[in-house]
């Protein structure tokens, strides 16, 4: 997997993968904030990873679903770095035949078992850098 992130404005960039699919990265103030930071895009990216999962799993249990949200609060140390020191997530779902049971199992199972942003953020990580100067 390959994402080139390149600097649109000082604080804005637009991030690229593979198949030229774009996202915007925006660190300006609220005021001139037109697209989320990189903090929020990781919570974005949590709750997007386990809807898929908790889905995908409510359907192989031929579950129907008419509505389903998923709120992502993430709280976050006061100095620098800035991580993130707990994430709580809200469920809401439209279901005749899901039970919240049924839906806290399968929740459980993507973040604990499936989702790759989850597993990530539990994972001691190898960064490596390399600089280059055309």
């Amino acid at each position: 997997m390959k994402i080139t992130t390149t600097m649109l404005a000082d604080e804005v960039y637009e991030a690229v993968n593979e198949n030229n699919h774009k996202i915007r990265i925006d660190m300006r103030s609220a005021a001139e904030k037109e697209n989320q930071s990189p903090p929020e895009l990781l919570l974005s990216a949590l709750a997007g990873c386990a809807a898929v999962d908790i889905v995908v799993m409510l359907k192989k249990r031929r579950k129907s679903i008419t509505r389903f949200e998923i709120i992502t609060e993430g709280t976050r140390q006061k100095t620098t770095p800035r991580y993130f020191t707990r994430i709580h997530s809200r469920y809401v779902i439209t279901s005749p035949d899901v039970t919240e049971e049924e839906l806290f199992k399968v929740a459980g199972l993507s973040l604990e078992k499936y989702c790759t942003v989850a597993a990530s953020l539990k994972s001691e990580l190898t960064y490596s850098v390399e600089v280059v100067r055309p």
